[in-house]
């Protein structure tokens, strides 16, 4: 599942009256470049949940390729982002979602009435080495567990729990 490109949900042709599955809650997880923190959300936002949300991620100023020490650290828990590439956050994905959760990005994403958004401050894994990276990691993926909680979606067991 690429969490960028939702399976439902092409964000480069998305249509502004696109109407998202309104079964289940729409969540965009977006950062400056689309390749830490709003991957780590979706990336545990989708298998959190089982399913149960929609997830999308983008970035104002999206990167060439997705934090290698993000992807190794989410492998820990038995999560591959391997074929996820960045993304540009459009207005379009804004309004398909229900919740906006930025991670850093927060002047430059566009706001629309109707959605819930939510700040969170988490650091940039960029640059930073890899305990560092755990940590933001661990951080990203107890705010995706609380909000899910809040969205009454039973938090699912990881396939391969545990890390290093």
């Amino acid at each position: 599942m690429n969490f960028a490109h939702h399976s439902d949900i092409d964000l480069d042709n998305l249509d502004p009256a696109q109407s998202v599955n309104t079964e289940r809650p729409t969540v965009l997880f977006a950062c400056i470049h689309n390749a830490g923190r709003s991957q780590l959300g979706a990336a545990y936002a989708h298998h959190l949940s089982g399913g149960s949300v929609e997830v999308l991620s983008a970035g104002s100023e999206p990167a060439k390729s997705i934090n290698t020490l993000v992807r190794d650290v989410l492998l820990e828990d038995g999560i591959d982002i391997s074929t996820e590439t960045p993304k540009l956050l459009v207005p379009e994905a804004v309004k398909a979602s229900d919740i906006v959760i930025t991670m850093g990005c927060g002047e430059t994403c566009p706001v629309y009435p109707g959605k819930r958004y939510e700040d969170w401050d988490v650091a940039d894994p960029a640059g930073q080495d890899l305990a560092t990276v755990r940590e933001i990691r661990d951080g990203v993926k107890q705010r995706v567990e609380e909000l899910l909680t809040s969205l009454d979606v039973p938090v699912q067991a990881l396939r391969q729990p545990g890390h290093k």
